[in-house]
């Protein structure tokens, strides 16, 4: 499994991924709230809005490749710096790589990612008190629960409440993904001891 910033190359890849997952996705998925701006049109709109995020260092949007194929995306959202030095992570994955480890690891080299090279302090992920899946990703890496949101984001056509998930810097000096590892390793051995 590896992580590179999504591409515009990604397109048939990226659109056949959302089309085989739509169901199972289309409950987890930011919508525009009315009276919000529009979504881009196309992907290759998307990623030129995503890449000028880049550039402005608001937005890092990534792939996830397992075995050279494309697996799902990433995305550190909303950087803030200055005395906050935070950002947000938000994920998806195509559903036929669910439930392999995939999105665990993503999501700790994102933030080991965040921690290292963009010299963040604290990474925040909101999720719906209903996604078990994404739930089980922080749970098994370790990142604290650390407050409720009320109707936080607009998802699939309304405002949702959400679960707020945060990790600093100083909370994983080793990394996130060294850790993960370590213990997934260590669960392992006591299956097999």
């Amino acid at each position: 499994m590896s992580l590179r910033p999504l591409a515009r190359g990604d397109a048939e890849a990226w659109r056949e991924a959302r089309r085989r997952s739509a169901a199972w996705l289309v409950r987890w998925d930011a919508t525009v709230p009315p009276g919000g701006s529009t979504r881009p049109a196309s992907y290759g709109a998307l990623v030129r809005r995503m890449n000028r995020q880049a550039r402005e260092g608001t937005t890092f949007p990534f792939a996830i490749e397992v075995d050279g194929a494309f697996a799902g995306q990433v995305t550190v959202n909303n950087v803030v710096r200055g005395s906050a030095q935070f950002a947000s992570v938000g994920y998806w994955i195509d559903q036929r790589f669910a439930g392999r480890g995939v999105m665990p690891r993503a999501v700790a080299m994102t933030i080991d990612h965040c921690f290292g090279p963009l010299g963040l302090h604290r990474v925040e992920v909101a999720i719906r008190p209903e996604n078990t899946n994404s739930l089980r990703v922080v749970e098994k890496l370790g990142i604290p629960e650390v407050g409720y949101a009320p109707r936080f984001l607009h998802i699939d056509g309304d405002w949702r409440d959400h679960r707020l998930y945060a990790i600093t810097a100083e909370d994983v000096p080793e990394g996130l993904l060294a850790r993960y590892e370590r213990e997934v390793a260590g669960e392992r051995s006591e299956r097999s001891g």
